[in-house]
């Protein structure tokens, strides 16, 4: 995504055959402790927090190799608030565990090639429709799509992604303009003074503003 808001090229990563894997994996260890009890699953667990490992470098592997391909300049990540996430269920530890260790991965990697990694707020990225409509419906039937408010129906994570980038050309463009057009930008597009709420929507409504500013 460039600072204008242009997409360049999109890619969804995906490795089926190893998250199939591991949700047979914990499917096993479900049975196993209705069946038996907690005694003797540390070690199941031990073998699928391992799969996850794995998945998860593949993953930070697979980001950081295609932002290089792409000639990206930097790989922006929603920022990760580690305290008091961790107490909970055990596969929602792994599923913690796994995006921490991608953006690890992927950082490690990532500065081989020469590419910065930002991160931004992670608050209502995927809760907000990228085009401005307001708060998105999950589909219950698929948790991966969401409907608009105007009833477009849209992948969730493609549409969060969007947000991810947005706010982050948000922050860069505004932190390097003078205080009085700053706050004259601020003043016409209010959404970006709270980052937690800006949407794809509001980067283009920025630059358009942005451009008007110039002009005059």
């Amino acid at each position: 995504m460039r600072s204008d808001g242009t997409v360049l090229d999109r890619k969804f990563i995906n490795f089926p055959s190893e998250k199939d894997r591991l949700s047979h994996v914990l499917g096993r260890i479900r049975r196993f402790q209705k069946e038996h009890g907690s005694r003797q699953i540390g070690s199941r667990w031990a073998y699928a927090k391992r799969l996850n490992t794995e998945l998860a470098r593949k993953t930070g592997r697979s980001i950081a190799e295609y932002a290089h391909e792409n000639h990206a300049d930097v790989i922006v990540f929603e920022y990760l608030e580690m305290k008091g996430k961790i107490s909970g269920k055990k596969r929602q530890k792994l599923h913690l565990w796994k995006k921490r260790e991608i953006q690890t991965m992927c950082e490690h990697k990532a500065h081989r090639y020469g590419i910065r990694v930002s991160r931004v707020c992670a608050w209502n990225t995927s809760r907000l429709a990228y085009d401005g409509s307001g708060p998105v419906s999950r589909d219950p039937k698929n948790h991966s799509l969401c409907v608009f408010q105007s009833g477009k129906q849209y992948n969730c994570d493609l549409s969060a992604s969007y947000n991810i980038g947005a706010r982050y050309w948000i922050r860069e463009i505004i932190k390097t303009l003078p205080e009085t057009e700053r706050s004259s930008l601020e003043a016409k597009v209010p959404a970006v003074k709270r980052r937690t709420s800006c949407v794809y929507a509001d980067l283009l409504i920025l630059q358009n503003e942005h451009g008007c500013l110039k002009a005059a």
